[in-house]
């Protein structure tokens, strides 16, 4: 079965960076579920899926504006330190996570005082080539549900 919209996808990755060292991957644990078609992954990932079967293996290397986005300079921002997550006492270069209108967002310190910090909103992968190894796992028709909720469910998907 070709893998098109409206279909839930699980997959296994690996990402690695432009020399080849792996940042992240979800070996050993339970694979990415997505709706495809239905702006839930990012697009270069996306693309690279459609077509694809159960059981295809690949690599695949997206330009940086369709996984993390090109990097935008100058995006600092101040924000309060009682609003930053993942840390008791904050550094120049950590990486925290801030909530905002659109949901979490993970940001770098550059600048840190006794109650605001300089952050810069870019995604820390952003403007990057990375490369992502990417094994299909299953897919299925969405329930009408899924595709209503614009979400996959289930294991690695959304739970309600």
């Amino acid at each position: 079965m070709s893998i098109n919209d409206n279909m839930v996808v699980q997959f296994n990755y690996t990402l690695r960076d432009e020399k080849g060292e792996v940042l992240e991957s979800n070996e050993g644990r339970d694979p990415i579920a997505y709706l495809h078609g239905n702006d839930n992954m990012m697009p270069g990932i996306e693309d690279a899926i459609t077509g694809k079967a159960v059981g295809d293996k690949f690599t695949v290397t997206p330009p940086a504006a369709d996984t993390y986005g090109e990097r935008q300079e100058g995006a600092e921002q101040r924000v309060s330190v009682k609003h930053l997550v993942g840390a008791k006492v904050w550094k120049p270069g950590m990486a925290a996570v801030i909530n905002t209108d659109q949901g979490q967002r993970q940001v770098t310190i550059l600048k840190v005082g006794k109650f605001m910090a300089t952050v810069d909103v870019n995604h820390p992968l952003a403007g990057r080539e990375l490369t992502f190894d990417i094994e299909v796992v299953s897919a299925r028709d969405a329930t009408d549900e899924e595709i209503a909720h614009g979400h996959a469910h289930g294991v690695g998907g959304h739970h309600h």
